[in-house]
């Protein structure tokens, strides 16, 4: 009886967090670990993690968002025995909510991920300092769902992408970047374009739910621009 009135005390203080959280007016947010549906040679254990987490600083650095704690997710999503999965599945959303203090869940889902590396000629390497003539790109796109909690519905959703390119002589330090299984790319073309798509989905978040109607329209004519390239690129 001890044990169950301590698991009640537990989550209500979450609860309670939760509402007081909310009181200063902005979102409070959790963003789910990743899913990966590309073919992706970076993708390993726990990255969908790290880019959850990457996410999650990308947003708190705006200051427009309240977060929630990476490791209180993380336990309610091993009870729902969904932090594997990195899905919120149906009707778990409310339940995610109450015990989290979250307004909304934030999902990401790797659906595009492309790269070229070719070489111009000559080259050195001496002490983990390559000197070159590489050429190379990286390209990602990511899926955002924004669900609220409350209900489960699907919020907001859009594709982000991110491209980096390194062209004429590149300069590269073989040392650690992101850390966990992102380690080594931070300063490849993959990695820059990993952050540079994090970025954009901060800010289309923080647009949408936050600023609204100021950029919201900047937002459409930029998601219309990349179904036209898309659209360009099929072949019917």
């Amino acid at each position: 009886m001890r044990i169950i009135r301590f698991i009640h005390l537990f989550v209500a203080t979450w609860l309670a967090a939760g509402s007081s959280v909310a009181s200063d007016g902005r979102p409070v947010v959790a963003v789910i670990d990743f899913e990966n549906r590309a073919t992706v040679r970076w993708w390993g254990s726990g990255v969908g993690e790290e880019l959850a987490g990457m996410l999650s600083n990308e947003l708190a650095a705006l200051g427009s968002f309240r977060l929630v704690e990476r490791d209180k997710l993380r336990a309610v999503l091993e009870e729902q025995n969904l932090a594997a999965s990195g899905r919120v599945a149906a009707g778990t959303g409310p339940g995610i909510g109450r015990l989290t203090g979250a307004q909304y869940l934030i999902t990401g889902t790797v659906t595009a991920y492309d790269e070229y590396s070719g070489g111009t000629g000559g080259g050195i390497s001496f002490k983990g300092i390559s000197l070159g003539g590489k050429q190379s790109r990286a390209y990602i796109a990511i899926d955002l769902r924004v669900i609220e909690a409350n209900t489960g519905e699907v919020a907001y959703a859009r594709t982000v992408e991110g491209t980096a390119t390194s062209g004429g002589v590149a300069v590269g330090i073989s040392r650690g970047g992101f850390g966990g299984s992102l380690a080594n790319e931070e300063r490849t073309p993959a990695g820059q374009a990993i952050r540079a798509a994090l970025m954009e989905a901060a800010e289309y978040l923080e647009c949408v739910m936050v600023v609204k109607d100021r950029c919201i329209q900047e937002y459409r004519a930029k998601e219309q621009r990349r179904r036209d390239r898309t659209r360009s690129k099929l072949r019917l």
